[in-house]
């Protein structure tokens, strides 16, 4: 009978430790997944910090450009290449094909300004390479006969320098990468940071009116007072 007793205790007791592993189980699960989101939350924010002011700043800088005023400079330089680079001249290029090696090179130490891989306009009597960059527009006219080089260079100022790193004007490959990785980056802190504000709205109740806010705000303005 005492065996009997024990075999009904432990019927008795054994289903009640299933309900509560089960909300353990869920707080691990909920413990692990917040964790994550933390920590995704915390490194595109420190991986995107910088890029965001700057972008922010700009923001401001693109918003007033009209006020912000700025006198460009202008720089113009002479020179002739060496023999070798002319000779390299008049050797019959495709259109759009860039300077020879050598005279790029020449170029560069004349004017001080590289047109190495950049596209050439050619004609039977020059070559013309622009070299556009943030914050400034620059060409290069070279003789294919003579050798004489013409150069030009307008410089519109720091201002003018980010604004066109926020639009990405001319600025190269590397930086079109970093502005899809900083995007991509800024979009993974904004939608864990909506988790995180999810997981502790019950708390502050204020989080999704003014989440509401941000979201209709912008959304009427466009709406109504943009024309």
């Amino acid at each position: 009978m005492v065996q009997d007793a024990r075999h009904v205790r432990v019927q008795r007791t054994a289903p009640s430790a299933a309900p509560t592993a089960a909300p353990r189980a869920k707080r691990r699960v909920r413990a692990t997944f917040l964790k994550q989101v933390h920590l995704w939350h915390w490194v595109s924010a420190a991986l995107s910090l910088a890029g965001m002011l700057l972008f922010a700043i700009t923001g401001i800088t693109l918003n007033h450009a009209a006020s912000i005023g700025a006198e460009p400079k202008v720089t113009r330089a002479e020179a002739v290449l060496p023999p070798t680079a002319i000779a390299a001249l008049r050797v019959a290029r495709p259109a759009g094909a860039a300077l020879p090696a050598r005279v790029a090179t020449a170029v560069t130490a004349a004017v001080a300004l590289d047109p190495a891989g950049r596209a050439g306009e050619w004609t039977d009597e020059e070559v013309y390479v622009a070299l556009p960059g943030p914050g400034r527009d620059a060409w290069v006219s070279i003789d294919r006969a003579s050798g004489r080089v013409e150069a030009e260079t307008t410089w519109r100022g720091w201002i003018s320098y980010v604004n066109d790193l926020h639009k990405g004007r001319n600025t190269g490959d590397a930086w079109f990468w970093f502005i899809d990785a900083f995007a991509i980056a800024c979009i993974v802190f904004t939608l864990t940071g909506l988790l995180l504000l999810q997981l502790h709205a019950r708390h502050r109740p204020s989080t999704w009116p003014l989440v509401a806010t941000s979201l209709i705000l912008p959304l009427l303005l466009a709406v109504f007072l943009i024309h």
